[in-house]
């Protein structure tokens, strides 16, 4: 049995090299940042950095009025609260160096370069500032591949408005951006993002046939995500390219990351039915129902 094993291992390494001597396929990929390539929110790291204390209540604020799309909240609190007042273009690039990365984000770019005959260009997009996330992703992604919220600055170094929001349709108009910039096929985009200010352009792929996916159990992305993984490493989004671009199994996916010093230790597939169960019985009855 173990002849057999190996000999299934070399036919589909033989495969994997016949693939590759076809012409190469170009492939957008498309990354949020906060809480997809980090684990918190660059908005709280700034807060705590700049001693300001109620986050989290001030965008649950702009969340309840609606007045925000959703991602935008710091951008907006930077122009229009008092309490983001002092904040400077510098003390946004020392909070991005504080932001905690995902693991492995620098070799992701490098493996997406070429993958089997096909090569997927890496672009971040968030709606947190610009400085924010270059800063956490200095030396790791350029620069020109970052598209976040664009801040204006007044004489005195304050923030004084918003340049451009990547927020909701904001994200939307980046990527079709950059499909008119490539020689990409409607198809061949991929798309990865945790919360809700994902979900418009996470609606835009689907219809275009790419492949979405939520790296959160966010209830309202993960029904739209073609697929979901979550993981501390950023290669983890390699597992759903492989199987539905890539067409890999399984035993193809592990010994890819065998090759490169990794080990597939917990790899689970689950299935999550979300389900709200409410007593019959105790509903309220109708005004017109009799007692």
């Amino acid at each position: 049995m173990g002849g057999g094993g190996k000999g299934v291992l070399g036919m589909q390494k033989a495969e994997r090299t016949e693939r590759s001597d076809r012409s190469t396929r170009e492939f957008l990929l498309l990354s949020d940042f906060d809480q997809t390539l980090s684990f918190k929110d660059s908005g709280l790291v700034l807060s705590e950095m700049m001693g300001i204390h109620n986050f989290h209540d001030k965008v649950e604020r702009l969340s309840r009025t609606h007045l925000v799309q959703q991602g935008g909240e710091l951008v907006y609190l930077l122009v229009h609260d008092p309490d983001f007042k002092s904040v400077r273009s510098e003390n946004l690039r020392e909070a991005g160096k504080r932001v905690r990365l995902k693991a492995n984000i620098r070799l992701l770019t490098q493996l997406l370069e070429d993958i089997d005959g096909s090569r997927f260009s890496f672009y971040v997009v968030s709606a947190g500032p610009q400085e924010i996330v270059e800063s956490a992703l200095e030396g790791i992604v350029p620069a020109d591949h970052i598209f976040a919220s664009q801040l204006n600055y007044n004489e005195r170094g304050e923030v004084s408005e918003v340049g451009c929001l990547r927020a909701g349709y904001g994200k939307v108009t980046i990527l079709d951006h950059l499909r008119s910039q490539s020689p990409v096929s409607h198809h061949h985009l991929v798309y990865v993002g945790d919360g809700s200010s994902d979900i418009h352009v996470m609606l835009h792929v689907n219809r275009l046939d790419g492949l979405t996916i939520a790296v959160s159990e966010n209830k309202h992305l993960t029904p739209i995500a073609k697929r979901t993984v979550l993981s501390d490493d950023a290669l983890s989004i390699l597992i759903p390219i492989f199987e539905e671009i890539q067409q890999w199994n399984a035993s193809e996916i592990r010994v890819f990351f065998e090759s490169h010093g990794f080990v597939l230790q917990d790899w689970e597939k689950v299935q999550t039915d979300m389900v709200s169960i409410v007593n019959a019985s105790t509903e309220p009855r109708s005004a017109g129902s009799g007692v």
